[in-house]
């Protein structure tokens, strides 16, 4: 079915191509899980823009373990990066990993707005 111009309008300017759906497919894979995506929130939310593993893992009825297979999966999947400090591992989101997701998923308000006028 195709859609007709009156539809709303996403802000992607041609389709995606296959290389790019998959990379993208990997992102919203590893964000559909739940715990994922409150880690994913507590990164991206985190002052300083890093946050340490030790801030958390109390955040989650979850082992240690569990928690970081959760965030090898964020950043396998290019959401966030990592570095080890001592025996502490910081996070941080990447931006533009959030900033490839945002633009498959957002359209013009405006134009869906006016056409349904």
């Amino acid at each position: 079915m195709i859609a007709s111009a009156d539809c709303c309008t996403t802000t992607l300017s041609t389709p995606l191509d296959p290389d790019t759906a998959t990379g993208l497919a990997g992102m919203f894979k590893a964000l559909a899980d739940p715990v994922r995506l409150r880690l994913l929130s507590l990164i991206t939310t985190a002052g300083g823009g890093q946050v340490c593993v030790c801030e958390l893992t109390p955040a989650f009825e979850l082992s240690q373990p569990t928690i970081s297979h959760h965030l090898k999966v964020l950043r396998e999947a290019g959401l966030i990066d990592s570095q080890r400090r001592g025996t502490w591992v910081f996070y941080w989101v990447i931006p533009e990993a959030l900033q490839r997701l945002s633009a498959v998923l957002t359209f013009d308000t405006d134009v869906a707005s006016s056409a349904s006028a």
